[in-house]
């Protein structure tokens, strides 16, 4: 089967490999770079928070599972997962909400437990811990993206798969035995399948295929779908396990650094201005860093970003074929380092054996085509979270 998946983010990457191994013949088409898209701005936190449905929650824990099957393959790459575990605790006005939260976890089965200070310290020796009840997730962890994309394209590249960027996709169409792709400043090329695996562009793309898929804008200042990353400078501070907390998000991101989030922030986040490194939210941000953390005294940002997140208009997942073709796959979503090694192993099963993977029963993208009367996300708690 010779394919062509749009887009090198981890979503795009995971289908190559995926399809590469079952032994297709893949050409990735990228129009700027590798991590371009969102997999280069995440929290990049592996979980099964308030994701809700219930068959969502159980899609993501099943894609924990599969970042943990990958990790325990042997391969000659970094290791892009930590599995250390995530503390969270609430102020006042937010403690019914973890109290809620925690109960629902615990009736799905989903590992979380209650701890002390003294325990919360054990965990994590430089933590000014809070005078309050912390929740600790066991099983969740996070990524490093770049890592993790080494080693989903590296293992795609060792089985053939081929890059070709810039490569900008403005069209396609289904013609006899095959995909028509058109491409900016060069010739079309006919494929067997094509995967859409273009993130926040993905309304765009599958326009161009005639089945638009709704995707909440990435482009509305202050809206869920845009949030601001700050990355640190190396700090020795002890650190490696996730912090959401009611001030500031924190996780490690290697060789000392770490990575900011402060969701109540993502109000100010404007793509078409980015905050300066050295400014007001850099300064707010570093500042709640050193009044959670000791050893982060004297911390500053390297980078300041503002994230643009992929959402499906209904905030769920979307994967599977557009509009009735079992050539053109389309896949988007907001938990895109969660799922990606699982949706990129699904996609190339249905592609390539025809059997429907159950797990995405409730999330095909045909639920979205054309649709407007989607009321727009509003930004929530865990608004950051992938």
């Amino acid at each position: 089967m010779k394919t062509a998946v749009i887009g090198l983010g981890v979503l795009g990457a995971s289908a190559a490999r995926s399809l590469a191994l079952a032994g297709a013949e893949v050409t990735v088409l990228e129009r700027s770079a590798p991590l371009a898209g969102t997999s280069g701005t995440s929290f990049a936190w592996t979980n099964s928070h308030n994701k809700n449905p219930r068959s969502y929650h159980d899609l993501n824990v099943a894609g924990m599972a599969e970042h943990d099957a990958l990790a325990a393959a042997p391969g000659p790459c970094r290791p892009w997962l930590a599995r250390t575990g995530n503390l969270e605790w609430a102020e006042e006005d937010g403690a019914e909400r973890l109290a809620a939260s925690v109960a629902e976890l615990t009736d799905r089965g989903y590992p979380v437990e209650w701890i002390g200070s003294r325990r919360a310290r054990d965990l994590v020796p430089d933590l000014r811990v809070p005078g309050t009840e912390i929740a600790f997730y066991p099983t969740e962890g996070h990524v490093v993206p770049a890592l993790l994309l080494a080693r989903l394209w590296g293992e795609a590249r060792d089985r053939g798969a081929r890059l070709r960027c810039p490569a900008e996709v403005t069209g396609l169409s289904e013609v006899d035995g095959g995909v028509r792709v058109s491409l900016s400043g060069d010739d079309p090329a006919v494929f067997d399948a094509v995967v859409i695996a273009t993130g926040r562009w993905t309304e765009a793309v599958t326009a161009a295929a005639g089945h638009r898929v709704a995707m909440a804008s990435p482009d509305v200042a202050g809206s869920a779908t845009v949030g601001l990353l700050g990355y640190t400078n190396p700090l020795p501070a002890r650190l490696h396990r996730v912090l959401t907390t009611p001030a500031l998000n924190v996780r490690p991101d290697g060789g000392g650094r770490l990575v900011v989030q402060g969701l109540d922030l993502d109000a100010d986040a404007d793509p078409a201005a980015p905050p300066p490194v050295d400014g007001e939210h850099a300064r707010e941000l570093c500042a709640r860093l050193t009044g959670l953390l000791d050893g982060t005294a004297g911390a500053r940002l390297e980078s300041l970003r503002v994230g643009q997140r992929a959402m499906p208009a209904d905030g769920l997942t979307a994967a599977g074929f557009l509009g009735g073709s079992d050539r053109i796959y389309a896949m988007a979503t907001h938990s895109g380092i969660t799922l990606g090694p699982l949706l990129g192993r699904l996609a190339a099963q249905e592609l390539t054996t025809g059997q429907p993977a159950e797990a995405l029963a409730d999330f095909r993208p045909d639920r979205l085509l054309g649709r407007t009367d989607l009321p727009p996300l509003r930004p929530a708690r865990f608004a950051g979270q992938q």
